[in-house]
């Protein structure tokens, strides 16, 4: 198993979406990036511990290519837009990969380069690409948030919509045999 770190705004948002990928074994938000040990959700929404919402994802490399991964990230938020995503302002909603190898980097690195070159954003790409630091698990209530508590209000406006847009070509989890 592997893991890929990835900050794309609200933790809430990218976990639910993440965990329906084929090869994807478990996903994880919390915080990374900061200067503080152990942060608490107060602290990081103060946007004054350097550290971004962020999920890692644990995944099978010989079902899901880290590649991949990255591709569905950017597919998923605004990598175009500097500490903000939608409504969530500040850098703690930034865009960001937090590479666990240097092979992880150069792969980061290719497929912005790739996208730039393919225009496929009309601004300038801002994710930041560097290596992860210590990864502090988020408080238990905020794990699996939206399959916990998808009647929440942000849970059908914010989240609910990006789920039915996921990209129906990806390689959706298979779903459990019924009996």
């Amino acid at each position: 198993m592997e893991k890929a770190t990835f900050a794309g705004g609200c933790f809430w948002c990218l976990e639910p979406l993440f965990a329906e990928l084929e090869g994807v074994e478990d996903v994880v938000v919390g915080y990374t990036g900061g200067e503080i040990e152990d942060p608490t959700y107060q602290q990081v929404c103060s946007g004054r511990t350097g550290h971004a919402e962020a999920i890692q994802v644990t995944f099978d490399a010989q079902r899901i290519a880290y590649r991949d991964l990255v591709q569905i990230f950017f597919s998923l938020h605004d990598p175009t837009t500097r500490d903000r995503q939608g409504a969530d302002v500040g850098s703690q909603y930034r865009s960001a990969i937090f590479t666990h190898s240097p092979d992880q980097a150069a792969v980061a690195h290719e497929v912005v380069r790739e996208m730039t070159e393919q225009h496929v954003w009309s601004r300038p790409v801002v994710t930041q690409i560097e290596p992860v630091r210590t990864f502090f698990p988020a408080e238990e209530y905020h794990q699996e948030y939206y399959q916990k508590n998808p009647g929440a209000g942000y849970c059908q406006v914010v989240i609910a919509p990006k789920l039915s847009k996921f990209p129906k070509h990806l390689p959706p989890k298979p779903k459990p045999a019924t009996t």
